[in-house]
């Protein structure tokens, strides 16, 4: 019985490695260049990429259960659909998909629409998976901490409706104790989404606020404007994905992220501790520096 771990090179992955390795499991990671990756004793590497149907046939021969991670590419529907059909035929019948939070409210957001499409595909097809939908990663975050310490603003477009931010180390613990419970059950268990939210609902201000205290000096928010927030990101990333970024900004200032009931009491009992809040991460942040 083998956990096959895609996206194992990526911050997510690799934890969820971890915590399968601590806990026991037999792990296999899907790279794309086994040179280059580097994981716990015991994880077995099988070299494939999702376009390469070949070699995903060979990368999910005897494997058990499945933890799909995509990154944010043109072609990221295609490649989960690709990989959950080669799942399929390989006789993978327990699935955990990293998805995202209200995908079928962030319609036109082109990597939320492309994981709607993909839940739509494992749910009609049948397939006995767990659909885990984070909310905004707090750590994504790390790349603006020049932006509030040296110039005193907190820029990212968050607004006013707030956004439930979850640590990524909770979404990896909790991807990981989702794979177990999957792996160890007598028969598939049956679909489920789960969202996956931070303890506070913030906004804008709320951040700012947090980081004015962490800091002991003001910051502002100034994350308003989806426009120049496209324009500075364009230097950093493709100029789609600085679009769909600012899309995705676009609708936390209409919408949020907003958590429904229950989201936060279910997410402390699975891991049996409370959510890492988003004033630890700054903290951790500002002692780091």
């Amino acid at each position: 019985m083998t956990i096959l771990v895609t996206g194992a090179t990526g911050n997510i992955g690799g934890q969820v490695i971890q915590h399968l390795v601590n806990r026991g499991a037999d792990v296999r990671a899907l790279v794309r260049d086994p040179s280059k990756s580097s994981f716990p004793a015991g994880v077995s590497v099988a070299k494939g990429d999702f376009l390469d149907v070949d070699s995903l046939r060979s990368a999910f021969d005897g494997v058990s259960t499945l933890f799909l991670l995509n990154a944010v590419v043109p072609d990221e529907f295609t490649q989960a659909l690709i990989a959950l059909n080669v799942a399929r035929s390989a006789g993978i019948e327990r699935i955990v998909y990293l998805s995202v939070i209200h995908p079928d409210v962030y319609v036109n957001v082109p990597h939320f629409a492309g994981k709607f499409g993909v839940e739509r595909m494992i749910e009609q097809m049948g397939l006995a998976a767990t659909i885990l939908r984070p909310a905004y990663f707090i750590q994504n975050d790390l790349t603006i901490k020049d932006v509030i310490t040296g110039y005193g603003v907190y820029p990212m477009p968050v607004g006013t409706k707030g956004l439930a931010m979850i640590d990524v180390r909770d979404i990896a613990e909790i991807a990981a104790i989702e794979l177990l419970r999957r792996e160890q059950a007598a028969q598939p268990l049956p679909f489920t989404r789960i969202n996956l939210v931070g303890p506070d609902t913030l906004t804008g201000a709320d951040i700012a606020a947090i980081w004015s205290d962490v800091l002991a000096r003001q910051i502002n928010y100034g994350g308003g404007d989806t426009a120049a927030f496209e324009q500075n990101l364009k230097p950093f990333m493709p100029a789609w994905m600085a679009y769909d970024m600012r899309l995705m900004g676009e609708r936390f200032l209409t919408d949020g992220m907003l958590p429904e009931g229950g989201d936060v009491e279910r997410l402390t009992s699975l891991l049996g501790r409370p959510l890492r809040s988003y004033r630890n991460f700054a903290l951790e942040t500002a002692a780091s520096a």
